[in-house]
């Protein structure tokens, strides 16, 4: 059945189509976090290996979100690789031996989302008429944030 929430079918549509590719970002950073969770060595393995375990945990709860979301605004989610390696503003990246390499390329990949989200925000609230899904965005934002500020403390 057809969203019938005060948002015209244009708008609904623009609003999923920004939110895919908001998901196609977290699972590619979901992905590179996790390969990195499983791959980490080095004097502070344990630490390391914990840390990421935390932040890939968080990021499959915003995937589950936005996905979700989308289909509540009446629209598919994508769901396969390669729907998200067509989708995603990142890249996957190679696989690092250099923990504080690890850090930084997550690093760049968090900080990539959040600046696309502040656009995405904008374009959600005044073209597309969706107060919800810029709170939404909002939020995910900020988790984002959360998790740059940790890896950063990393970086001195």
């Amino acid at each position: 059945m057809k969203a019938n929430i005060g948002i015209n079918d244009a708008h609904l549509l623009g609003t999923a189509t920004l939110l895919n590719v908001l998901l196609a970002d977290e699972f590619t950073l979901y992905a590179k976090t996790r390969n990195y969770h499983w791959n980490v060595a080095g004097p502070s393995f344990m630490e390391m290996h914990k840390f990421f375990e935390g932040q890939y945990e968080e990021l499959d709860e915003i995937m589950d979100e936005v996905a979700e979301r989308v289909r509540m605004l009446g629209h598919y989610s994508l769901g396969s690789l390669n729907a998200f390696a067509k989708a995603t503003r990142l890249t996957e990246g190679q696989d690092e031996s250099n923990t504080m390499k690890m850090i930084q390329s997550l690093l760049n990949d968090h900080e990539t989302i959040i600046r696309a989200c502040r656009n995405d925000i904008n374009t959600v609230q005044d073209q597309y008429k969706d107060a919800g899904t810029a709170d939404f965005i909002t939020g995910v934002m900020k988790s984002h944030e959360k998790m740059a500020w940790m890896l950063r403390a990393y970086l001195r």
